[in-house]
């Protein structure tokens, strides 16, 4: 996968329109690490036989409008507040910031719905990350008890999507 300079201007618009202070992206052999704080860093790893993209003006201003760049949504609405996980569920977090997918593809059944049996490699959503889907496995069997994140919505790095309740013969 090829990233032009514009691929890279728009993420990093993503990254400064959003609620997060620092994001690692990595695509292939490209590497994309910023942070949004007063000793903001932007740097890109560029793919063999490829210049380096031109970041220093997006860096910059970072640096120089921390301001301009805050979004205007108060801080309870940057974050999703986390729940604590019930006693004896296990959350199947986001392995990465993106895009939550309950279904391969729109209009198509959801992966999993609440009450389904799941075994520790079934698929139970999607992240998307530039075009790339990732699949999601359950990682225990069990029951789903709860879905927590609402279709299409942006998820970070961590982010509990699923509720399971292992079965008994997990437990131990």
């Amino acid at each position: 996968m090829e990233l032009s300079k514009d691929d890279v201007l728009k993420i990093v618009k993503i990254i400064e329109d959003s609620g997060y202070d620092e994001i690692r992206l990595e695509v292939g052999d490209f590497k994309l690490h910023a942070q949004k704080n007063a000793s903001a860093a932007l740097t890109a790893t560029p793919l063999p036989g490829q210049q380096a993209p031109a970041l220093a003006p997006a860096a910059r201003r970072a640096e120089t409008a921390p301001a301009a760049a805050a979004p205007s949504a108060p801080p309870a609405a940057q974050k999703p507040q986390q729940e604590p996980i019930p006693e004896g569920c296990v959350a199947v977090q986001a392995p990465m910031l993106g895009t939550f997918y309950r279904a391969p593809s729109p209009g198509e059944k959801p992966f999993v719905e609440v009450g389904d049996k799941v075994g520790p490699d079934d698929i139970v959503c999607l992240v998307e990350v530039m075009k790339l889907f990732n699949s999601v496995k359950a990682g225990v069997s069990g029951t789903i008890v709860r879905i927590l994140v609402e279709n299409a919505t942006v998820v970070e790095y961590g982010q509990p999507l699923v509720l399971i309740e292992p079965d008994a013969t997990d437990h131990a």
